[in-house]
């Protein structure tokens, strides 16, 4: 049975990875003022030069039900079954419709994945292998919906005026974090996003505290891949991540660049490290 895996375009994945496993994906819309373009059309540099000039956040549209439907009949003209692996429920009203474009469809399956960035794309990967290795679609949907909550998903954030223009953070609370140097962690929880840690200093030593903090709260990584993914970062911050990766001993360390989504709520040099935390199952 031939089975197509499917995200949309916050996967933050390669280009070399998504046709390695060959996963298929849907782009969302950015809005820039009055412009749209397709999620990848413009670089995250570009997002962050019209924000700086114009003072206004990208929007991104969620995807609605009928795209959905058109996306997977077209994946069904050439395999058996779809799982698709959709942004969490909890960031955005895509995944809905993705289920109810699949609930009228034969052997399509949305998994929500309460995740975003790589985290969809480690489940990706991961359904891949489960189709490679001879599962059907149900199957595949049910193993991979069961590893959703291993997800170890985060982020730390340079500044806070990105979640500031997009209501996230107050004027009082973006004044005393540029003025005393705090950079927050992002984690997912329950699928949408939360600040549980603060960290200050200059990035690279903050990234160091960040990884040891992952490390330390989230511990019993699965070994065989972790991803660095940022929105810009500077050489220093991705060697610092790098090598407190290569400490843990992960097998393969993959660095990505997080698109649209991510970099229109958390600004410049947001880095994060994504891995599974079930490697003692």
């Amino acid at each position: 049975m031939k089975i197509a895996v499917s995200v949309e375009s916050t996967n933050d994945l390669t280009v070399e990875l998504l046709e390695k496993y060959d996963i298929k994906v849907i782009p969302y819309e950015i809005v820039l003022g009055n412009n749209v373009y397709k999620d990848g059309e413009l670089s995250v540099q570009e997002l962050f030069d019209f924000v700086d000039k114009n003072k206004i956040l990208p929007k991104t549209n969620a995807l609605n039900e009928f795209e959905y439907t058109e996306f997977f009949e077209g994946l069904k003209k050439e395999y058996d079954g779809v799982v698709h692996i959709a942004l969490s429920s909890g960031v955005t009203s895509s995944c809905g419709n993705a289920e109810r474009a699949a609930s009228n469809l034969e052997n399509v399956f949305v998994v929500d994945s309460l995740s975003l960035s790589t985290g969809i794309g480690m489940l990706a990967i991961y359904a891949r292998e489960l189709a490679e290795s001879g599962e059907d679609a149900k199957t595949i949907y049910e193993k991979v919906k069961a590893r959703v909550p291993n997800v170890q998903a985060s982020f730390v954030i340079e500044r806070l005026d990105y979640l500031h223009k997009g209501g996230r953070c107050s004027s009082l609370a973006l004044f005393g974090a540029n003025l005393l140097h705090i950079r927050p962690r992002i984690v997912l929880k329950n699928g949408k996003m939360s600040s549980d840690k603060k960290y200050r200093g200059n990035m690279a030593s903050v990234v160091d505290k960040y990884c040891n903090d992952v490390f330390t709260d989230y511990n019993t990584p699965d070994l065989d891949k972790v991803f660095i993914t940022y929105t810009t970062a500077t050489p220093e911050m991705i060697s610092v991540a790098r090598n407190a990766c290569e400490k843990i001993g992960f097998k393969n360390i993959y660095e990505t660049h997080a698109g649209g989504t991510i970099a229109s709520h958390c600004g410049a040099n947001t880095i994060g490290i994504l891995y599974f935390n079930d490697g003692n199952k």
